[in-house]
Formats: C-alpha cells, sequence, structure tokens
C-alpha cells in the first residue's frame, strides 16, 4: 500500500555498588530474558537511500526486527540499502516490480512483477525471498498461482498501522498495542510518523511481553527469529 503521491533493544544499565566499586551490566535485548509470543513488524516500498538507513539505525538501536518488504525496482536502484537491511538482521519479501493493481494485469504481467523482483532481490545480496505480500494486499486465485510457483508464500497483514493514510505517531503505536502473539503489522518505510514511532512501538511490545520474529513461510505467521 501507498499514497497516490509516495525486541526491545532494551539499554538494561544495571549498576550494583559492590566493595569494589559499581558494577555495570551491558545493555541487553529484550529477548535475552525470554518472550511470550513474536510478532511481525512489516514495511512496505523501500529500499531508498532517503528513508532506510534511518529506518534500519532506529531499528537496530531498539533491537528490532523486521520484514522489508522490497520493490523490485528500488532493489535494482539502491542495492546498498538491501545489503544494509541484511547486515541489520531484517528479512526481505517481495513487494512486486512496480507496485501495481496486479488483480488489474494479465498472467503475463504479473508474472513479470514477481519474477522480476525476485532477480533484483538476489542480485542486490538480498538473497531469494520467500514471502511476497502483494500491492494494496490485492490478490486472486492467479496472483496466488504465480506465487505459488516462485515457492513464495503470501503474507497480508492482521493489523494495518494506516500510516500510509496519515496515521499519527500515537495511532501507529496505538495500532502496534493491538498485536498479538504471531500476528502481522503492516507498515511502511517511509512515513516520518512511523519512524517516530519505533521508541515506542519497542517499549509497547516488551510491555506486553512480546519480541519481534521472522514470518514462516510455512505457516504465514510470525515464530523466533
Amino acid at each position: 500500500m501507498r499514497t497516490a503521491a509516495r525486541s526491545l533493544a532494551v539499554g538494561l544499565a544495571v549498576s550494583a555498588t559492590a566493595l569494589a566499586g559499581t558494577l555495570t551490566v551491558p545493555a541487553t535485548p529484550a529477548h535475552a530474558a525470554g518472550c511470550t509470543g513474536y510478532v511481525g513488524l512489516t514495511f512496505d516500498d523501500g529500499p531508498s537511500d532517503t528513508h532506510t538507513p534511518a529506518l534500519l539505525n532506529a531499528l537496530r538501536q531498539y533491537g528490532l526486527r523486521a520484514t522489508m518488504f522490497n520493490e523490485g525496482q528500488y532493489a535494482a536502484a539502491h542495492p546498498a540499502q538491501v545489503r544494509a537491511e541484511v547486515a541489520a538482521g531484517m528479512w526481505i519479501g517481495n513487494h512486486s516490480y512496480t507496485h501495481p493493481h496486479l488483480t488489474q494485469l494479465g498472467q503475463a504481467q504479473i508474472d513479470s512483477e514477481i519474477s522480476r523482483t525476485q532477480q533484483a532481490i538476489a542480485n542486490a545480496g538480498g538473497g531469494t525471498p520467500r514471502l511476497f505480500r502483494p500491492p494494496y494486499g490485492e490478490t486472486n486465485a492467479t496472483v496466488q498461482a504465480i506465487e505459488a510457483k516462485y515457492g513464495l508464500t503470501q503474507i497480508i497483514w492482521d493489523v494495518d498501522s494506516q500510516d500510509w493514510n496519515g496515521a499519527s505517531t500515537d495511532a501507529i503505536v496505538q495500532a502496534t498495542a493491538r498485536l498479538t502473539a504471531g500476528q502481522i503489522i503492516l507498515m511502511h518505510e517511509w512515513p516520518a510518523n512511523t519512524l517516530a514511532a519505533i521508541p515506542r512501538i519497542a517499549q509497547t511490545l516488551a510491555s506486553k511481553g512480546l519480541c519481534t520474529g521472522r514470518i514462516s513461510p510455512q505457516t504465514g505467521r510470525a515464530v523466533a527469529p
């Protein structure tokens, strides 16, 4: 989805005063203490030199991992950002090549949108995606048959953050609070409010005992990394 135009890294500094002085325990991710469940953060429409670096920095700072549903045209144009996503511990999915309404296209056009994106991401160093998110969440039997041809599992979402629709930072955080174990939330790389929400998203998930996980190609649900 897009507009018409375009485990918490809890820095636990535990100090204990001892006879020899003060001991500081380094920051550890929340999942080190165990998680009651995993959720899938997803970001569509990347990568870009404009938005991807800041988003990856924020996710890493707060110990979050996510699935990046990349468009093939942008993966081809910004291969260094695809590699940066991998280096940051993110997973990469296929989001079509040009973000069309796939259900309005013929079989050959749908095949091209999916296959070219598989190749573009692989060429950029992102591996061969196993997850596919149809643009706008629009799908039909033809789209699903072509997904299957390329070994892709279709991933929609359980919660829509509405960040593509101008949702405020508060609203994006509140959407995250609705997630339960195994569920997936739709977000996008480009909204400034989404980037601003990252610290509070991390806090919200931690307060519910939830950690960020990968999306299983077998079940389409969020599971342990």
